[in-house]
Formats: structure tokens, sequence, C-alpha cells
């Protein structure tokens, strides 16, 4: 077995494999960048090396700055991560000719089944069916809005060598075929260093399901089952689980021999993934083999057992798999949700800074469930502009689907992130969706169900009388706590009211409280009660309440004047708790505007102004693209909202700019 791993990654998956290397008692190298010299892999790696500044085409996807890494630490191996250089050949080229040993395929199946062009070539020959597309090379912008013609929109704009949501684009006419190819083509070069584009039929309504193989070298290779990733936003996967809920048996293992076929048939060795698009007869058609580990592997550990980072690692040593397919059983149902650093209340776009509070829920391991967070961050530490958004992929897992989702939404709820824009509300919004929960999803999901975006969730009634009964009481427990600091009353408790108003989200409640040692019973006005019990005490940030006995309202709880920020199951609230004459004073308080920026284009994350398409004087068109951000390796094209005439222009292309700084004004 190696003594030394070197881990040609950051974030949360180096750290992950670090913890199995570790567990395998094998020595770990780190690599990093002048923006990660702080970074939890690093920390928790046994050496580190420093690669350059902090863009990735200067770092961490240079192959000759790794390798030097590689030399000066005697690394005897090289696991890729995913993304980066995982799917480069020359990477791997690079190694075999050192003497190194890739965690990954070979140099011939990276080749084969890394470009997604010749997957698709080979899976066709091989008798797999695939989306219709155009396979070759794209030239231009003018090539690509022929061929998308041909081949009839919508069409999916797709870098040959990408993954993770880079570089793809659907284009539902001409203009924007255009724009999307030189978009994508732009994305893919940044990401991967390698720009060539394919365009395929973009298949309405499907279902994204994937398969997960493990091949050695030694002639064996079995299928683990599948994952279902069809909540997709920008086509970059947000919720994945394992099982699928809609496959049936019959399907699962015909998908899984087509996959291991396809993988032999190039002479793949490691772990890989064949992705489908499966329609609603379940009818399967191969999308791309992704030649590395996955972000969502953990929903596969989760209901096999199996440690695929392992495994890899032991497949690159040389040993044949000691698992057959008949050891492999699928055992409960896994979910991973993906904690982005993006404010979804802002189009989803990216958001950086300081992670001044980042608290994840407890990890357990349980025999009714497990909690597993991976993640490479930590309290205190900068989300950059300059990676992968990704902060964490919380995972639960329970014996049936809807007690995992049960498990997921406690575990999102007692989540604190705190600094930046997260997506933590979403994802919530998403585990009590009734589509979601029923398993009825596609991966137009989130495009039907959010088309104006996310703004929030509305809560019904009967929860907001319990955060109403909740925050009542926490707000008396802070009153007397406040007297006796004060030292102004005897009997704080006695002294302290008990009648109380709560107003949330346009709703007023009347709320007598009568306390005793071990909580409080709310009186509502039509005579209702709840009693509430809580370990909760002023400034802390997390309120686990007990309403009627049973536990299970979890609050992020901060403080405003007059009350409380609650944050629970994604909604955002302002509570306000007052006393009858307060609230009679407050109902006669003008309601505060929000300032007019109907006449200014905004930028709307911290970001790279890439290009300006107008100038001053120009008159724009509803849907005009006005210009070009880029943040967090994605391209973002802001467009008007509105006809207008360009009054003004503040940023030029290399401009930085911070969130909210104004682009242009308009008459």
């Amino acid at each position: 077995m190696f003594n030394k791993i070197l881990i040609a990654n950051r974030g949360e998956i180096a750290c992950r494999v670090i913890k199995t290397a570790q567990k395998m008692g094998i020595k770990t190298v780190a690599i990093y960048s002048d923006a990660d010299k702080q970074a939890l892999h690093v920390k928790m790696a046994d050496e580190a090396v420093h690669i350059g500044p902090p863009p990735a085409n200067q770092s961490y996807i240079v192959i000759d700055k790794v390798m030097d890494a590689i030399r000066q630490t005697g690394a005897q191996a090289v696991h890729p991560g995913y993304g980066f250089l995982s799917e480069n050949s020359k990477f791997a080229e690079a190694l075999a000719a050192e003497g190194v040993a890739f965690v990954g395929p070979p140099v011939k199946a990276i080749e084969a089944m890394g470009d997604k062009i010749t997957s698709k070539k080979i899976a066709q020959e091989a008798g797999v069916s695939t989306v219709p597309g155009y396979m070759g090379l794209i030239e231009d912008a003018d090539d690509a809005v022929k061929i998308s013609n041909e081949v009839g929109y919508p069409v999916m704009i797709k870098a040959s060598a990408g993954g993770g949501g880079k570089g793809m684009r659907i284009a539902w006419n001409d203009e924007e075929a255009r724009e999307g190819f030189q978009s994508s083509k732009n994305e893919a070069a940044s990401s991967f260093g390698d720009d060539r584009i394919f365009i395929e039929k973009f298949v309405t309504q499907p279902r994204h399901i994937e398969i997960q193989v493990l091949c050695d070298a030694h002639g064996n290779g079995i299928y683990l089952g599948e994952r279902e990733c069809s909540i997709q936003r920008r086509n970059q996967k947000v919720i994945e689980e394992a099982p699928s809920p809609f496959l049936d048996e019959a399907t699962r293992k015909a998908m899984g021999e087509q996959a291991v076929s396809l993988a032999q048939a190039v002479g793949y060795t490691s772990a890989g993934t064949v992705e489908f698009i499966v329609d609603g007869a379940r009818n399967f058609y191969f999308l791309e083999m992704n030649t590395r580990l996955q972000v969502e592997h953990p929903v596969t550990e989760l209901i096999t057992g199996v440690d695929l980072v392992e495994q890899m690692i032991r497949i690159a040593n040389g040993e044949p798999l000691s698992i057959k397919q008949s050891d492999v059983k699928l055992n409960g149902w896994a979910m991973e949700s993906r904690l982005y650093a993006e404010d979804p209340y802002r189009g989803f776009l990216p958001s950086i800074g300081r992670l001044s509070r980042y608290r994840p829920p407890a990890e357990v391991v349980e025999d009714n469930r497990v909690v597993r967070n991976d993640t490479g961050v930590f309290e205190g530490g900068e989300i950059s502009m300059y990676y992968d958004p990704m902060i964490a992929k919380l995972c639960t897992w329970a014996p049936t689907r809807l007690d995992a989702i049960e498990a997921m939404r406690n575990a999102l709820d007692g989540f604190e992130v705190e600094g930046i824009g997260h997506n933590l509300p979403f994802l919530s919004a998403v585990m009590d969706h009734p589509k979601f929960v029923s398993g009825d999803i596609t991966t137009a999901f989130i495009a039907e169900e959010y088309p104006e975006g996310f703004e929030g969730v509305e809560l019904p009634g009967d929860v907001l009388r319990k955060i109403a009964a909740a925050t009542a009481a926490m707000h008396r427990v802070g009153e007397i706590r406040r007297a006796r600091v004060s030292g102004r009353m005897d009997n704080h408790e006695r002294k302290v009211g008990r009648d109380w108003n709560v107003a949330v989200r346009g709703m007023s409640f009347d709320v007598t409280i009568k306390a005793d040692q071990t909580g409080s019973t709310v009186q509502f006005g039509d005579g209702s009660t709840l009693r509430v019990s809580s370990d909760w005490t002023p400034g802390d940030q997390l309120a686990v309440i007990d309403i009627e006995g049973e536990e299970g309202l979890v609050l992020k709880v901060g403080k405003i004047s007059g009350g409380f920020r609650i944050r629970s199951r994604g909604a955002d609230l302002k509570v306000h708790v007052r006393t009858p004459r307060q609230a009679e004073l407050a109902r006669l308080m003008p309601e505060k505007l929000p300032p007019d920026t109907s006449k200014l284009l905004l930028c709307p994350m911290p970001g790279l102004i890439v290009k300006v398409n107008v100038e001053v004087g120009d008159e724009v068109q509803d849907g005009q693209a006005l210009c070009t951000v880029e943040a967090m390796k994605m391209e973002n094209i802001l467009r008007a909202e509105r006809k207008g005439i360009v009054a003004k222009i503040n940023a030029a292309p290399g401009d930085s700019l911070a969130v909210d700084e104004v682009i242009m004004e308009f008459e």
C-alpha cells in the first residue's frame, strides 16, 4: 500500500480524501494557493505545498506546479478529487511518466470517456441509446446557431471537458445559441483549460439518474445502485438522493449492467459514474460518463456501506475488488443537500466573505439515523471568489425516504451559517415541497416551482402560532434577565408582564403567558393554549422548542429592535413582541418604503466585469443583455428589466465590483 498520497484539489473533497487516507494509515500532502493558505484541507494534511496565486489556472490546474509538489514530498500516488485536473489525461500521463500512481482511471479511459464528444460516439458504437446531437467540434457562434437549428430547439450547449454545471447553457432560439456558445466557451477555458463545445438536444421533463460503478484492473466490475440528481439549478445539482424514488428493480439492473459494460469496453478502472436521462416511461439514455469521484458520492456510501475513496486507492494500488455484485445491498435511503455560498433571494448569485458563524449540526451514526457533513470550511474562514461556492454537503440516512427527508429537515434547521448569503432557506423549502416529498420530480423542478425565483417560504398559520408562542416565552425570559441584571426589581418574575402582542407576517396574536418551573403555558386571545418549554437563554442563536411536549421546532434566533429575527424551515421572519400599549402605538406608525433603484443596474454579487454590451445614449429593450459579470467561475449576463435609455456607465471590463455597486444608470 502507498505510504503517502498527494491530493490535487482543495475544499471539502480534499478533506474527504484525507479522512479516508488517515483511516488507512496513509500520510497525506495538500496543495494550496495564496487564497487557501489557512484552508481546512491544509490544516488536516500531514504536509502542504504552496503552488501559486489564487486563480485556478495559475495554481491548481497547472500540471507542472502539481508535479513539482509531488517531487518535493515524495508522494507515491495522487488523488485528484473532482473538477480541476481529475479528468485531465495529460495530468495522468505526466504522473505515469514520473512513476506516480493516479487514483483514477487509465489515460485511455479518460480520453475515451472523460471527453463528452468521444464518449457519446463510443456509446453509439456500443449500441447504447444516446440523446440526439452534434458530436463534432463547433468553430464559432454562427456554426453553433446553424447546428442548433439542425438539431432543433431547445438545445444544450456544453463544454466537452465540462462538469459541475460549468460551461453549460440551454438555448431556445438563435440569439440564445449565439450568446450561450460564447459564454460556455469562456467558462470552459477558464474552468478546464479546454474550450471545445458540443451541442445536443435538450430533452424536456427528464429525470437525471446516474449509476455508480467500480472496476478494477483484473476484469472485475460492479455497480452500486443509482443516485437521483434531478433537483438542479442551471444544470448544477442541488439535492441528490439514493436510491431513486422512480426506478424499479428491473430498470435499475438494466442501467447498472449497461453502465458496467460501457466502462469495461474502454478498460475503465477505479470509481466512475455513468449518467443517464430517464423519461416518464423509464426509458433511459446515456448522457455522459464522469471518470472521477462524484460530488454526491456520500449518498451511495450511506446506502451501501462502501467507502468509495478507499476502493479507489486500493484499485490504484493494483488490488482486485473485494466486493462482488451479489454483495451489493441497498439499505435505507440517503439525502444530500449542497450548501452553497449563494443568495437565493438574489437569484442564487454567488456570495463571498467571512464565515462569521459556522456551526453544522452534530454528526451522528445511529441505528435509525445518520447525519454526515462533508465540508472544507470553518468558522472565521473566507469564502473566496476564485473557486466553486460550495460550503458543505449535508447528508442524512434513515430506513425510509420520508424518514431521511425528516432527518434532513431537522439537520438543515440546526445548521448555523452567518456572514454570507447561503441557500439553506431554499434547501429547507425543497424538503417541505409536496412534489419533492412525493418523489414527483424532474430536472425542471426548480424552474417550474420557482419560476420567479425564490422569495422565501410562507409558513402555514399553525406553524406561525407555534412561533408566536415560542417567541413570546423567549421574550419574557429576556425581560426577566434584564430586570435581574439592572437590579431595578426585587421580584423580577412577578413584575414582568404576562400580557403581550406578537406580530409576525401580517398576523397579530394577543397572548397571556403563565410560567412555571418546567415551561410556559401561552394562552391566545381565542382561548386556545400551547405549552412551551426549552432550555434557550438570551444570546443563544439556536433554540430547540418543545411545543405540547413534542420536540421539533428549531429556530435560528437573531435580535432585532423590539423582537427577534427568526429563521425556520426556509422562512425568514421578523417577529415583534410588544406590550399591548406598544402594539397599539405600532399600528399607527407609517410603513418604511425601500429606496427606489428602478433606474439603476446594481452589481448583484461581488465579481469582475467581463463585458459591457451597451453605450451611453443607447435605447435598451426588456430582456436585452447589458453586461456580463464573472464570479466563482460562472459568467452571469445581466439584462434590462424594462425599456430605457442608458444615461451613465460607471464600470468597464476588468473592474472588480462589490455587491450593489452601481454599474449603470438609466434616464
